[in-house]
């Protein structure tokens, strides 16, 4: 079998304003996966985010303006399924995600999954978050663990690793919406029949940067979302 480490792997790194931590980010990853090649997709940034990213030897893809987080990341799968990469694998520009672990999905994917995620809630680390936003993201977790077959703790971690028929899916058909990128595309991935995963892994502070959501409008996209995959169930 030829596994991952052998064929070539794209790290897309969707980046809005990150230039305090985006030189720190790459680094990181081409020491961690040094065979890897890194494409950082600057979502319109206002601030040297591109040229830092360049300096720390990624490759970077620069958007004219703002897509949000979805937007960046279908364009890296569009990159990704053009150049015939084997794998994709999602890191974000804040330093939150450890790129050691993305060893871990990588192994999944030669197992035989087609979506892997990075399970913030699966007894690795202690990330938590509470009130409403945890109550809908345990019901929404709930509802895309029966809808794709296996026990899901996290689907909204944006650290993920898709395999190269599902990049190819993803390069055309890719939610823009916030947490399109996420919940969406899980729900897409699922209802195709493609095998999804999760590995548990340990999130880090934010490195710099802010957030791109607010808690409050997060959590109200949350519940929308919600709606959208219980219709989604009900209508399967």
């Amino acid at each position: 079998m030829v596994t991952t480490v052998e064929r070539p792997v794209l790290v897309v790194v969707p980046a809005l304003n990150e230039a305090d931590c985006i030189r720190a980010v790459v680094g990181e990853i081409r020491t961690t996966l040094p065979a890897a090649d890194v494409l950082v997709v600057d979502d319109g940034s206002t601030d040297a985010t591109a040229a830092r990213a360049r300096a720390a030897g990624a490759v970077v893809a620069s958007l004219p303006y703002n897509l949000g987080v979805g937007g960046a990341i279908r364009l890296g799968y569009r990159y990704a399924a053009a150049r015939d990469y084997h794998a994709v694998v999602q890191i974000d520009a804040d330093g939150q995600h450890d790129p050691r672990y993305a060893h871990a999905l990588l192994d999944r994917l030669d197992a035989g999954a087609d979506l892997v995620i990075g399970a913030r809630f699966a007894g690795e680390g202690d990330y938590a978050v509470a009130g409403p936003r945890r109550w809908a993201m345990v019901v929404l977790s709930t509802v895309l663990s029966r809808l794709s077959g296996t026990r899901l703790t996290d689907v909204t971690s944006g650290m993920r690793a898709a395999s190269r028929p599902l990049v190819e899916v993803f390069a055309v058909q890719y939610p823009v919406e916030y947490l399109g990128d996420t919940v969406e595309t899980l729900a897409m991935a699922a209802r195709r029949g493609f095998r999804v995963r999760q590995v548990p892994v340990a999130m880090r502070t934010r490195a710099g940067g802010r957030p791109s959501q607010r808690p409050l409008r997060a959590c109200l996209y949350l519940v929308r979302v919600l709606l959208a995959v219980l219709l989604a169930l009900i209508r399967r």
